[in-house]
This record gives structure tokens, sequence and C-alpha cells, in this order.
């Protein structure tokens, strides 16, 4: 796949990210996760079950949003080596990470998932959760696009 076949379908796999939390109830680390799971070769139910308590800002904790968290893995599964060379991928991933959550922020105001959504807070919500999970698809589709340039 090239760098320009990801960017291209930004904008579906950012749909097909929030269809599945809206027809198929799945939260927003699973929606972002699963959507992104065929383009960094992860499996699509492995992603659906390890993201499963991410959603709702870590377990209902209204922490850190959960299409962040769903990136994330997405991120972390494109880049990382596995057991084989441990250790040895994580300051790059971490590297991509910090981006991701970053833009993320600047985009939307905050990282946490009560502030994007106006609990506890003075304001109204910043973003919804489908804004949140096309966000996070989106910005994890360029980092995505990018790395694959650098191969």
């Amino acid at each position: 796949m090239t760098t320009s076949d990801i960017q291209s379908r930004s904008d579906d796999l950012a749909r097909t990210a929030v269809t599945l939390r809206a027809e198929r109830g799945f939260n927003c680390a699973q929606a972002v996760a699963c959507a992104l799971a065929p383009e960094v070769g992860a499996d699509f139910e492995a992603c659906y079950l390890l993201s499963e308590g991410f959603g709702a800002g870590m377990g209902g904790h209204q922490e850190t949003c959960g299409a962040i968290s769903g990136a994330v893995m997405a991120l972390s599964h494109l880049n990382s080596s596995g057991t084989e060379t441990s250790g040895t991928t994580k300051v790059a991933t971490y590297r991509l990470v910090h981006e991701l959550v970053q833009r993320f922020g600047e985009m939307n105001g905050t990282t946490r998932c009560a502030e994007l959504k106006g609990i506890g807070c003075d304001h109204d919500p910043l973003r919804s959760c489908p804004g949140c999970i096309e966000d996070a698809v989106r910005i994890a589709v360029d980092i995505i696009a990018r790395s694959e340039q650098t191969e």
C-alpha cells in the first residue's frame, strides 16, 4: 500500500470508525483501533478485545480519551518490533504517540474525556465522541502515512 492510498482513504476510515461506534456499539477506543487494524496489519478481533477497557476515558474514569487510546494501539502495532527484539522500538513508538496526543490536544483543547464532554468543568462540551473518533483516526492516518514514507 502506498502512502497516498491511506491518506486518500482517511475520511472513509474515520467514517468506518464512527459507524462502528454508532451501529455496533463499539466504544471510542474499539472503534478507532478496529478501523485502523487492517491498515497496520493487526487482527480486528484482537483489537476489539484489547481495547474494550479503554473506553470512556480508561474504563469510565473520564481520563484520556478512548479514541486516542485506540489510535495509540494502532500506532504501537505498526511500529513495534515485537518480542524478538524487545525494547528496541519503544523510543520511536513513543515519538509517534507523543505527536498523536499533542496534535489531538491542540485540535480539541484537551485530551481528557471529561473535559471533551464538558463533564465536571465550567465549559460546554468541546468535542463530541464521533468528532474525537474522526480526529484520532485522521491524525493516526497522517502519522502512518509519514512513517511508511520513511521505510
